[in-house]
Order: C-alpha cells, then sequence, then structure tokens
C-alpha cells in the first residue's frame, strides 16, 4: 500500500506537503530562537545550549537535538525527491511550453523549483558555516554561537547569501503552504482567501524575523 502510494502523483504531493509542514513548525521555532540574539550574547548561547540538554536527564546530552535533526534530513530528503519526481513526471506529460501561460499564475508559482535549489544550496552553506564551521570567516568559536553568528554576518557575502535565501525562503511558504492546504483537502472555496491570507502573513513573518538577525548585526544592534 505504501509503495502505491508513493508511486501515485498524490501520493508524491501528499509526502511534499507533510514534509513541508514539518520543515514550516521547525522555521518558526528556528526563528523564535534566532530573535533571542537581540537580547545579548549571554541569553543567546544559554539558549543554544539548552537546545542540547532538552529532555534530560531521561534523554542524553544531545539526543533530542540529533533526534530533530533526523527528522528533518528525512523530511527534506522527502521533501526534495517528491518535488523533483512530480517535476520529471510532469515534464515527460509536458514535453513542449505551453503557447499561452496562465495569466493567474503567481511569481512564487513559477519561481517554486528555483528557489528550491536556492534553499536546498542554502542549507548547505549555512550547516558549514554555523554548524560545522567548516566555511565560517574568521575563527569558529565551538559553544559561542552567538559570536559566530556576528562573524557571519560582518561579512557582505554572508548578508547577501543569507538575505536571497530568506526572500527565497517567503516566496516558497507563500505558495507551499496554501498548496499544501489544497492536498491534505483542508482548502475549500470557503476557505480560499483565508488560506491564502494566512500563507501571505507567514512568509512576510518569518522572512522578516530571519532577516532581522543580519539587518541587526549590519546596523550595530547586535555586535
Amino acid at each position: 500500500m505504501a509503495r502505491t502510494m508513493w508511486d501515485s502523483s498524490v501520493g508524491k504531493k501528499a509526502v511534499m506537503a507533510v514534509s513541508g509542514l514539518i520543515m514550516l513548525l521547525y522555521l518558526v521555532a528556528h526563528m523564535i530562537g534566532n530573535l533571542k540574539i537581540y537580547f545579548g550574547a549571554g541569553e543567546f548561547n544559554h539558549y543554544a545550549h539548552w537546545l542540547r540538554t532538552v529532555g534530560e536527564p531521561f534523554m542524553h546530552y544531545e539526543w533530542t537535538l540529533w533526534l530533530i535533526r533526523i527528522v528533518l534530513v528525512v523530511a527534506v530528503v522527502a521533501h526534495a525527491t517528491s518535488a523533483y519526481q512530480l517535476s520529471r513526471r510532469d515534464l515527460k506529460a509536458r514535453p513542449s511550453r505551453y503557447v499561452h501561460r496562465k495569466a493567474r499564475t503567481t511569481y512564487a508559482t513559477r519561481t517554486m523549483r528555483w528557489g528550491g535549489i536556492i534553499l536546498g544550496l542554502f542549507i548547505v552553506w549555512h550547516i558549514l558555516d554555523l554548524t560545522t564551521g567548516t566555511l565560517h570567516p574568521g575563527g569558529f568559536q565551538e559553544g559561542h554561537p552567538y559570536q559566530n553568528v556576528v562573524d557571519t554576518f560582518s561579512t557582505w557575502y554572508g548578508d547577501v547569501v543569507y538575505i536571497v535565501a530568506m526572500l527565497a525562503l517567503g516566496l516558497h511558504i507563500r505558495h507551499g503552504f496554501w498548496s499544501a492546504a489544497q492536498t491534505l483537502g483542508v482548502g475549500s472555496r470557503a476557505r480560499d482567501r483565508a488560506l491564502k491570507t494566512a500563507a501571505d502573513v507567514l512568509a512576510l513573518l518569518l522572512t522578516a524575523g530571519f532577516v532581522a538577525v543580519p539587518v541587526g548585526v549590519m546596523t550595530g544592534v547586535v555586535s
């Protein structure tokens, strides 16, 4: 049954919707945590340490954090795989381009694929920068996330990469949230406007919340 579901377009869309919502919940929590940087180094570093001790003593040090990471990796892989396979299936069904593009197609809809690629590349850069420290500018300080964040956004390219990725994220969420609601049967003609408004508001808040961190560093509010 699971294989039959996965092989169908409906099944792949359902996987995309569920995995997307899992990542969306993480993004909301991640954004709230990021904004703690405005409360100073002590508060932000304490928050980062707390993430590694969640669930103790039942859970060992960092076990909960690794569990979250595993769930996220599975969600990202499932989301990207289903998106790629649906895209290939769509191209096979329509080998030539439409003569006329639908007027109601939004910019976010037309850039979903490129947005996904941008976000995928950004995730790799973000991990190598602030998690492993491999691409971190200057000296990466283990256990000092506040200083690491300030170092990253003290460079022009760190700001550009992050802000461009967050704008792509906003467009992705704006279309993806509404699309997931339709796939999971939540959408209807009566709820359509409310869902689109919720998608717009959510995309705007997340984009602004994430961009606020590099802006804080650039303006000297966070230093």
